[in-house]
């Protein structure tokens, strides 16, 4: 039965690889973006483009207030309590960075950073590098084979001496949903700071900080249907206030002498320099398109279709489903068949997907695998996109066995 997008004609670039005979299924490493998003960019290039925060003439005025506008329907998404906890950063690698630059003071060595066996490289390299600086030890708890964190080894390896827990909130290459709650409680009683990887979770329904309880919540705006380099990283005021600035430069400046300075407090302290301040208020326009849809009927959709996508795959001999995927994604691999090689048959015919470790490298190594197929759904996609990714699997086999 035809499972149509409803918002699939809000996506011009949808209808542009139609034409070029390419289906879109990477959506997990960047969205397609809506017309909403496309409107605002060309408002703000076409109507005056100026430097925020710093000058009094009217451009400069209305591009602040769009920007911080911007701010304040960010924090709205993530029900912050105030906007004042939301920095814009570069990316969500770029916040993950500050994270480990700016707390590094706190550690000393011996202390203890537990991150999970399924991170994205993002949410992995900072603190691994940021334990060898300091001498820490890294503890990587263990995920089961449908690919949840084990909650049951992960409470014992967080312990007294573990000073911080970095977890994502939904798995890049697995499609699994992270018991975060108990995880986040635990570590918090034994004093540690908490982080959540929110890049492919904030995608999929709407999440309170709130009511997360973490001290730190990061994504990119790339994957939620909004411009390239931009990140957003929310943070309770206690935690915000443990960081120490790590860039230097205008704006995030208070006092400069030639020998000193002093520094503003979050979020301007924190935004050294030009911001990308028509990402910013690109993603403030895909969150009020976002807003304006039925999140019921948003969510309904993308279910239907993983559904069918999960199923279609199992069903399939000599297909094997890394985990158990619960939303907007699934990889596989195929017994006998070289990821690559799918891949390179995929894409010639016109199917967009992704291959090989997908920046969790450890994962798939641990997975005794040196890759996968991922496919990934959007807010466009369709039950056509995945026949015709099914019809382009079965071709590709056929030729391969």
């Amino acid at each position: 039965m035809f499972q149509p997008s409803p918002w699939r004609a809000d996506f011009p670039a949808i209808a542009a690889l139609q034409r070029q005979h390419q289906t879109y299924l990477d959506s997990a490493a960047t969205t397609q973006k809506p017309q909403a998003l496309l409107d605002a960019l060309s408002h703000y290039y076409g109507h005056g483009a100026a430097n925020v925060h710093r000058a009094q003439h009217l451009p400069g005025a209305l591009a602040t207030q769009a920007f911080e506008g911007s701010r304040d329907k960010v924090a709205a998404w993530l029900n912050a309590a105030d906007s004042r906890q939301i920095i814009f950063t570069h990316g969500a690698t770029s916040a993950l960075n500050l994270l480990a630059y700016g707390l590094e003071h706190r550690f000393e060595a011996g202390d203890e950073i537990a991150v999970s066996a399924l991170e994205h490289h993002a949410n992995l390299l900072p603190w691994q590098q940021m334990a060898q600086r300091r001498q820490l030890r890294l503890v990587v708890l263990p995920v089961n084979e449908l690919g949840h964190v084990d909650l049951d080894q992960a409470l014992q390896l967080i312990g007294p001496r573990t000073r911080l827990l970095a977890i994502s909130q939904l798995s890049n290459v697995l499609g699994t949903w992270q018991p975060l709650a108990p995880l986040l409680a635990h570590a918090q009683a034994q004093g540690a700071l908490t982080v959540v990887d929110g890049a492919q979770g904030v995608v999929h329904g709407r999440h309170d900080v709130q009511q997360l309880a973490c001290d730190f919540y990061v994504f990119s705006s790339h994957k939620l249907y909004g411009p390239e380099g931009v990140g957003v990283l929310h943070g309770r005021p206690q935690a915000l206030g443990l960081l120490r600035h790590w860039q230097f430069g205008g704006e995030m400046v208070q006092l400069a002498e030639y020998q000193a300075a002093s520094f503003r407090p979050a979020p301007l302290g924190f935004e050294a320099g030009t911001p990308p301040i028509a990402g910013v208020i690109g993603l403030g326009a895909t969150l009020d398109y976002l807003a304006s849809l039925d999140a019921n009927a948003v969510a309904t959709h993308e279910a239907t279709l993983h559904q069918h996508l999960v199923r279609g795959l199992a069903d399939r001999e000599g297909v094997r489903l890394l985990g158990s995927p619960q939303a907007a994604l699934a990889s596989f691999v195929i017994d006998g068949v070289h990821n690559a090689d799918i891949a390179h048959l995929l894409t010639e015919q016109g199917i967009a997907v992704r291959a090989g470790h997908h920046c969790a490298m450890p994962l798939l190594k641990g997975l005794g695998l040196d890759g996968a197929i991922r496919v990934s759904l959007g807010l466009y996609t369709d039950s056509d996109d995945l026949q015709r990714f099914f019809d382009a699997l079965d071709q590709g086999l056929e030729l391969l066995r």
